[in-house]
Formats: structure tokens, C-alpha cells, sequence
């Protein structure tokens, strides 16, 4: 597959599903934080990947995979970094902060994203680009630093009931720093294997390691005493959020470059931060708001300057 265009027509759909999957990303953080409300962090994680398996079953059992024994090992090490270690972190940090704040602090992945690629997958960002992306890091840092500690609605009773928090905001930081690894070796796999392989097979092994590291870490996640509120969150976060964004993002990562497309990432912020602030009723300070304007701008400048080509070259 690293043989695909990435002009054309291609090119635009490949960017199309990283813009949806970026969307649909926006509404984990808001999903997540009414499951957390009623469960702990382990239990939350895993019931929203369990979901996402089960919609992918027809995938799995339609798809076979025919990865060798270093791709086997490539794709459970990116798994462990995609699933257990990724969100697990990623939800803990929710659960010390708000959704607004998560979800802005996601602005940072394409300044991760752009480094990384260009790190490690030897692609190619021109000088107005990284500016862009230096925009994006400023407005990030502005959003973990100025955030407004009123009392958060979201949860009652729960931790982040107290508003956002640096820790919470620095462990959704990591996770992002996990991600992009994900990102980075998902792509390798997708040179030569079916994206739908990469993404089914990945997801289902990441959520048999929480079916094993779950009950130890966090005990057995609970069945009753669970709202249909709840549950329906799990479900869509499960659906939607996962098996849903993470077959349109690794389909797009095969169009277009991933220093590119990492831009459209900033829609998640967007999309969260607006479910936190008008439904979950969370505040941000006047820094965190100049903090997702700037992010906001930063992606706007990226993209409208996306039709530039941009050296992809396979990764070594």
C-alpha cells in the first residue's frame, strides 16, 4: 500500500476521513466522562473497547490476517500502545479535569504528530507549517495553564467535579505522546496490509490485554447498577469513537501524509470543548479561550495550505 497516490482524488477523501474521524474523536472525552461518573477508569476503558470489538466482529472474522512474525509482534506492541496504555492514561487525566480541558489539550497532537513523522517516518513539513504548528503548541499550553477552576457539573461527586486540574491536563498530554507511536506504526503495517486487517485485529488484541489487565488493576468492571445512560454512552464511545474513527483515520493515513493529516486532529478539541462547555456546563478562563483560538487558527492555516504536495516517503 505505499504505493498509494496521495493527489487526487484519493488525496481528498483520505483527508475527508481524517476530518470525520477527528469529529467523531471529539465526542470521546464527553461520552467518557458520563460513563466515569458511574464507573472507575479501568472499567470505563474497557466497555468502551469491548463495544468497539463487537461492531468490529464482522471485520475480524471476514478479514484474515497475514502478518509474518515480526508484523505480529509490531502490531501487538502498537496495540498495547494504542488501547491499554493510550487510554488508560488519556481517561485518568479525564478523570482529574474537565472535558473542555481534555479535549483542548488534543490540540498539541499535531505538533506531536508533525515531529514524529518527520522524526521517524522522514516526511516533510514546510517552514509555514511549522509555524502553524508552533501556534498550535503556544495555544495548547495556554489552555493547561489558564484554565478557570470553578466548579465543573459534570460528575457529580466525582473528582473532576472541582475543574480542571495540570495533572489531569498533563496525563492527556502523555497519552498523546503514546499515540503518536501508535499512529506511526499502524502506518508501517498499512504498506503492505489491508487497513481494515491493521485497524480490526489491532483493536481486538488491545482490548483482550484490558480483559487481562483490568480486573487485576481496577476489579471486575460492573454489570449491574449501571444506568442505560451510561451504557449508551459506552456503546457510542465504543462504536462511534473507536471502531468507527480508527477505520477512517488508518484509511486516510494510507492517502495522505500523517504530518498532514494530524492537523485535522483539531476538530477534536473543537467538537469537545464545545459538548463540555454548552452541555456539560464547564468553564474555561480567558487564557484557555485565546488558547483554542490559537489552536483553531493554527489548524485553519495548515489546511487551507494542505493541497501543497508533501514528500511521503515509505518509512524505514
Amino acid at each position: 500500500m505505499g504505493s498509494v497516490s496521495i493527489r487526487g482524488k484519493h488525496r481528498s477523501l483520505g483527508f475527508l476521513a481524517a476530518f470525520l474521524a477527528s469529529c467523531f474523536w471529539g465526542c470521546g472525552f464527553f461520552f467518557g466522562k458520563i460513563a466515569l461518573s458511574e464507573m472507575n477508569v479501568g472499567a470505563m476503558v474497557f466497555y468502551r473497547f469491548a463495544f468497539a470489538t463487537l461492531g468490529l466482529l464482522p471485520l475480524l472474522l471476514s478479514h484474515r490476517p497475514s502478518f509474518n512474525a515480526a508484523e505480529w509482534r509490531l502490531l501487538l506492541f502498537s496495540a498495547l500502545l494504542g488501547v491499554p496504555l493510550q487510554f488508560l492514561f488519556q481517561f485518568k487525566g479525564l478523570s482529574l479535569t474537565t472535558v473542555s480541558h481534555a479535549a483542548l489539550m488534543v490540540g498539541a497532537m499535531p505538533v506531536i504528530l508533525a515531529v514524529g513523522a518527520t522524526l521517524f517516518a522522514k516526511e516533510r513539513l514546510s517552514g509555514a507549517g511549522w509555524a502553524a504548528l508552533a501556534i498550535s503548541t503556544l495555544g495548547a499550553t495556554l489552555v493547561a495553564l489558564g484554565g478557570s477552576h470553578h466548579p465543573s457539573s459534570a460528575g457529580a461527586g466525582h473528582p473532576s467535579g472541582s475543574g480542571p486540574t495540570l495533572g489531569g491536563d498533563l496525563l492527556v498530554i502523555l497519552s498523546l505522546f503514546i499515540a503518536l507511536f501508535w499512529i506511526l506504526f499502524n502506518k508501517r503495517l498499512m504498506e503492505e496490509h489491508d487497513h481494515v486487517v491493521v485497524t480490526a485485529y489491532g483493536i481486538a488484541t488491545g482490548t483482550l490485554m484490558l480483559a487481562l489487565y483490568v480486573p487485576l488493576a481496577y476489579g471486575i468492571p460492573p454489570l449491574h447498577g449501571v444506568s442505560l445512560k451510561a451504557w449508551a454512552a459506552l456503546a457510542a464511545s465504543g462504536l462511534l469513537c473507536t471502531a468507527a474513527t480508527t477505520l477512517l483515520w488508518n484509511w486516510g493515513m494510507t492517502q495522505v501524509p500523517a504530518s498532514q493529516a494530524g492537523v485535522l486532529l483539531n476538530m477534536e478539541p473543537l467538537i469537545g470543548s464545545i459538548l463540555g462547555v454548552f452541555v456539560l456546563h464547564e468553564h474555561l478562563g480567558s487564557s484557555a479561550w485565546l488558547g483554542g483560538a490559537l489552536i483553531l487558527v493554527a489548524a485553519i492555516a495548515l489546511t487551507t495550505r494542505a493541497n501543497t504536495p508533501v514528500e511521503d516517503p515509505a518509512m524505514v
